[in-house]
């Protein structure tokens, strides 16, 4: 009964929006939705894509996108198979839906995050409004600030009754599984296979570095708004809640006053050269001179090549710094 009720949901999910992107900004007090149906894009579309012309965005538009001529047949294709499930009754059908359900919807979220990342990094060279390193990816969920806009990416009614789907078709699997008598090597590696997927979906939704924006972001230590971003620093939290820096002395203070709750976090800091991206802590060459002058007086820069970094060094008499030694030496 629970997987036919699950597959009339399905058929619902074909006509309502599954993904909404909220813009909020000062100049629009109402807001701009852009919603994802199955089968095409709804909401705010043509101011959206107005206001995506100034920054070299290209316009959305349902006839770009394969994925709106088979997805609605996908998920009637998925009803069908609940309603076929639900009358034959049989145990491995349901462990085989359910694993097909999940594969489903990592690869609809892997597209999705390619989509976004396409329309968000491909920008026309010669658009109106240009920020050096800066890209307009929305978040794949949750909230991100781009420029002066804050974007919100959601699931909509749709992409709920998905999760509701999902729900009960792991409900049905657990008490099936739960009421066996004996749990046969089948049940182990099905058992084995629905906890690496979960793993799987938690992980891929950790944040991702976010741009530090010059007058529009503060650092979250001294509270100094941005005047320079060549020296900033951006730490990630094992919950995603970040953090953003202007200086190396702002950062490694931060790090031990909360030492609880920035463990095992991640850390990525501003490629001091022309580009300005976010470098993970790992692929970072740090030098430090009293000629950089950074914000703080930490005089500490960041490069993402040997190369970058030993230009700087005969530019700026600097040396090169350890990561782990310079938290230990200015932090004893």
């Amino acid at each position: 009964m629970l997987l036919a009720i699950a597959g009339i949901i399905l058929l619902v999910v074909v006509k309502v929006p599954m993904w909404r992107i909220d813009l909020s900004a000062p100049q629009y007090p109402e807001g701009l939705s852009m919603f994802i149906y199955p089968s095409h894009l709804g909401g705010n579309i043509d101011i959206v894509n107005g206001l995506n012309h100034y920054i070299g965005m290209k316009h959305l538009r349902t006839e770009d996108f394969f994925e709106f001529s088979i997805l609605p047949g996908i998920i009637i294709g998925f009803a069908i198979l609940f309603f076929l499930t639900a009358f034959f009754g049989k145990k491995w059908m349901s462990y085989i839906l359910f694993l097909l359900f999940i594969l489903f919807g990592i690869i609809a979220m892997v597209d999705f995050w390619r989509w976004e990342y396409n329309y968000g990094h491909n920008l026309n060279p010669e658009a109106p409004i240009i920020v050096p390193g800066m890209a307009y990816q929305p978040p794949l969920i949750g909230f991100k600030q781009l420029l002066n806009f804050g974007a919100y990416s959601v699931p909509a009614l749709g992409g709920w009754l998905f999760i509701i789907v999902g729900c009960l078709l792991l409900f049905v699997n657990f008490k099936e599984w739960k009421i066996s008598k004996k749990v046969n090597k089948f049940d182990q590696k099905h058992a084995t296979l629905i906890i690496i997927t979960i793993v799987f979906i938690f992980s891929s939704c950790n944040t991702s570095p976010t741009s530090l924006l010059i007058g529009k972001d503060k650092c979250s230590y001294c509270k100094m708004p941005y005047s320079d971003n060549r020296f900033g620093a951006e730490l990630i939290t094992r919950k995603g809640k970040i953090y953003k820096f202007d200086d190396i002395h702002c950062i490694v203070a931060f790090i031990h006053d909360k030492a609880n709750e920035t463990q095992n976090a991640k850390l990525y800091f501003v490629n001091f050269d022309d580009d300005h991206n976010l470098i993970p802590l790992e692929k970072v060459l740090l030098i430090k001179s009293n000629q950089l002058h950074s914000p703080m007086n930490g005089d500490v820069a960041a490069f993402n090549t040997s190369v970058e970094a030993k230009q700087a060094i005969e530019k700026y008499a600097a040396s090169i710094v350890d990561w782990h030694e310079l938290v230990s030496t200015t932090y004893p």
